[in-house]
């Protein structure tokens, strides 16, 4: 999916403007409501996908997302901001389908921290292979998304077909793990009012950390350029593969403890260290002591531990400890859908913010003051899950069929 999303980012479309505005901040806010909006139309569509529906509606998903980076390429000027919203708009739901193959398992951390691998690493491989088309190839970079989506294409339609084999959670996932079923609108509502002042500071902690994540992977070129580095395009690369290895590995580790509630704990607690570790990157390089690839790969890792904590642990074992029914899917889309708001609003403020340097210097200064912030908001909701969960450990046993002997 990230090949049809992510490649423009490698341009810099370099003097070109929009309206009197940069043409490539414009073209990433375009994308980002697209795909902001699907995030809200997911909140739904997600919960309430159907089983057998999903391979057929994640290939049609990522083809119209191709289809409009086509129309990218060989439309005109204001026709092209256009076609990056409509590229944007179905790929926010993809993942959300992929997921529901993994949740409600043993082993749901392991597997949910590989579909993080991939797009951390594919973020990196995918403007690698963006720029090469543009340095190398000779494309232009209004051809060079279309072309790398195309060369993905195969790939993605035999993933989604192995995806499609993956047999459901057997009888010990559904009892440690709780039964996964859609929810309908009164479902949802009633889930997130059970537990709304843990799960609003939780959320809160997400649009934070959406945020800054996101600046630094849709910016990442004009940062490492601030920071003085303008090296091949393979660092986006070696830079994210790093991340990738060291956030997914410790964030799959979860899937050793059993108990839901002190999973969750666990959680937290290295969520709290993630952003320790961005904090003190982020001092380290003020001072001049870190630099630049140290402090490009301390951010990556300090930010990605709790990113990928969101969608491995919290989430899931939040579901699997509660009594209510539920799905992975809907809290995941609800924190989405306001994480990438607040990142639209971010963007939006950066159209009319000083140029070159300045993006930096908001990147540097936000994640100090985000990871100080999320600290202490998760240390609150920490305390509030293990209050209102520690009754409901054990799942329900009417949520286990009945096995006849």
């Amino acid at each position: 999916m990230y090949a049809f999303r992510k490649p423009f980012t490698a341009g810099t479309f370099e003097g070109q403007e929009f309206g009197g505005l940069d043409l490539k901040t414009v073209l990433v806010l375009s994308q980002l409501c697209g795909y902001m909006l699907s995030k809200f139309i997911g909140i739904k569509v997600i919960a309430e996908m159907p089983k057998g529906r999903r391979a057929i509606a994640m290939i049609g998903l990522m083809a119209f997302a191709e289809l409009a980076l086509v129309g990218f390429a060989f439309l005109p000027p204001r026709a092209k901001v256009v076609m990056m919203f409509l590229n944007g708009l179905p790929l926010g739901m993809v993942f959300g389908l992929v997921l529901s193959y993994l949740e409600g398992r043993r082993q749901t951390e392991a597997l949910a921290a590989g579909l993080c691998a991939s797009f951390i690493v594919s973020s990196g491989v995918v403007k690698s292979v963006g720029s090469w088309l543009v340095v190398d190839q000779g494309f232009t970079e209004y051809q060079m998304p279309y072309i790398t989506g195309l060369l993905f294409l195969p790939p993605t339609l035999l993933f989604v077909w192995l995806l499609q084999q993956t047999p459901e959670p057997d009888q010990e996932d559904r009892l440690l793990r709780s039964e996964r079923t859609s929810m309908n609108g009164s479902q949802r509502w009633a889930f997130f009012q059970a537990y709304m002042p843990g799960l609003s500071v939780l959320m809160l902690v997400y649009v934070v950390l959406t945020v800054i994540r996101t600046i630094r992977d849709d910016f990442g070129v004009e940062i490492w350029q601030a920071l003085g580095v303008n090296e091949k395009p393979a660092v986006f690369a070696k830079s994210e593969t790093v991340v990738a290895i060291v956030a997914t590995v410790v964030n799959a580790l979860a899937i050793c403890i059993v108990g839901n509630v002190r999973a969750l704990t666990a959680s937290v607690v290295l969520m709290c260290g993630g952003f320790v570790v961005v904090a003190c990157a982020a001092v380290l390089q003020w001072s001049g002591s870190l630099p630049p690839f140290p402090f490009m790969v301390a951010c990556g890792i300090g930010l990605y531990l709790p990113y990928v904590a969101f969608h491995t642990t919290v989430f899931e074992r939040l579901i699997a400890a509660s009594p209510r029914p539920g799905n992975l899917g809907f809290l995941m889309y609800l924190a989405d859908s306001i994480g990438y708001l607040g990142y639209a609003a971010v963007v939006t403020v950066k159209i009319f913010a000083p140029p070159g340097d300045a993006l930096f210097g908001l990147f540097r200064s936000g994640i100090l003051v985000s990871s100080i912030f999320s600290i202490f908001a998760l240390i609150f909701a920490v305390r509030y899950f293990r209050r209102v969960l520690s009754a409901g450990e054990q799942p329900i046993p009417m949520a286990i069929p009945e096995v006849s002997s």
